[in-house]
Formats: structure tokens, sequence, C-alpha cells
């Protein structure tokens, strides 16, 4: 009788676990929504992507958009922004899009199509940035030209260069911006010196940036 009741509580717990045990082995559905990471193009030689924020980035010629309307695959499409900073939907026709952000035509789009379909969902991505580019060019581990994605400064722009090469003068890096001849020097940069700080420009559409 003593035995019987030290394995009565066994048998108990052993039926308590069992359903759970029998679910180990099963997947479980996720509950909570799938988080995607921000869109980002890349391009050039040896490509870095950048996050295109579709609230900031202005819109400008050959750039190439993804036109996605919600159940509507006949306007879902991929367009190139034409050099005179347009693009062309059916139904609707020519639209504007340079210096629109992402955010701004998907708008327009909506409100054009409006008058076709009963509340058109519309979402505007960037591609590829081929309107705004900067170059790195010399004794760089990668050079190539970049996407002017986001606002950047001279200093991380090198970083997307993958290091400097042996022998690389990096007291006196050159961005050539038209006519001009800018200088940073790299090195008092880390320093901390304040010229070179002041040297840290933000990059425009078409630099150069040269490592000698």
């Amino acid at each position: 009788m003593a035995t019987a009741n030290r394995i009565f509580p066994f048998v108990l717990i052993v039926l308590a676990c069992s359903p759970a045990w029998g679910q180990a082995g099963k997947s479980v559905p996720a509950t909570g929504p799938q988080v995607y990471d921000a869109p980002k193009v890349t391009t050039g030689e040896n490509p870095t992507a950048q996050p295109v924020d579709p609230k900031s980035y202005q819109i400008g010629p050959e750039d190439v958009l993804r036109i996605e309307v919600f159940r509507d695959p006949d306007m879902t499409r991929t367009v190139n922004v034409r050099p005179d900073g347009k693009i062309t939907m059916p139904l609707i026709g020519d639209l504007q899009a340079e210096n629109l952000t992402p955010e701004r035509l998907g708008a327009q789009i909506k409100e054009a199509l409006s008058q076709f379909e009963n509340n058109p969902q519309v979402d505007v991505s960037v591609l590829a940035v081929n309107s705004k580019s900067f170059a790195i060019i010399g004794r760089v581990n990668r050079v190539g030209k970049w996407p002017l994605v986001t606002p950047l400064r001279v200093f991380d722009a090198l970083g997307l260069a993958g290091g400097f090469q042996d022998f690389a003068n990096d007291k006196d890096i050159q961005i050539v911006r038209g006519n001009q001849r800018l200088h940073f020097n790299y090195r008092d940069f880390v320093k901390g010196k304040k010229e070179a700080l002041d040297q840290n420009i933000w990059l425009q559409n078409g630099d150069t940036i040269v490592v000698k």
C-alpha cells in the first residue's frame, strides 16, 4: 500500500505534463506582425545599401520607382523618372515626380486614381537612386560611385570606401566640386582638431572625393 501511495502522485505528474510534451515538437505560429527592414538601394561597382526615407528623399530624373496599387495589378508597375522629371501612369497620364518625396508622389497618385477607384491604396518606393551620387577614387580599398540617398559628410563617405591603401595621403583628401578643390585632413579629424572638423562638409550631388 505504501508503494502504491508513492506511485500515485508520480502518475498524476506524468498525466499533467503529457499535453505540454505533446506540443513540444509542434511549431507555434507567430502571433505578431513580421517586421521588414526599410527599403534600400544599391548602385556602383561595390554597392553599399542605404535606406531611402519616403518622407524626406526627393525624387530626381533617372530614378527607378516601384508603384504599388493594392489589389490592382494593372496599375502596379516599375517606372523610370524621365529627364523632364515626369512619369506616366495608365488612366492618369503624366505626373510630375521630380522634387517630390515618394510619400508625396503616392498621395498625388492616390488622389488622381480616386476618380476611377474607390479609396485606392498606393505605395511608392525607390528601387534605384540614379539622380544623385558621389564618387570616391584613388588610394582606397573600394573605389566607385555611390547614390547620395541621405545627407552625408566626407568622413562618413570615406567609410564606404573600406579604408585607405598603403601610402595613402590621409592628411590632404580633396573634394572636387565643379571648379572647386576643397580639402579634408582625415588624420586631424580623428584627433578632433577644429579646423579638420570644419572641413568635414556635407557632400553634394556630383562631388568626387580624391585620395592620393
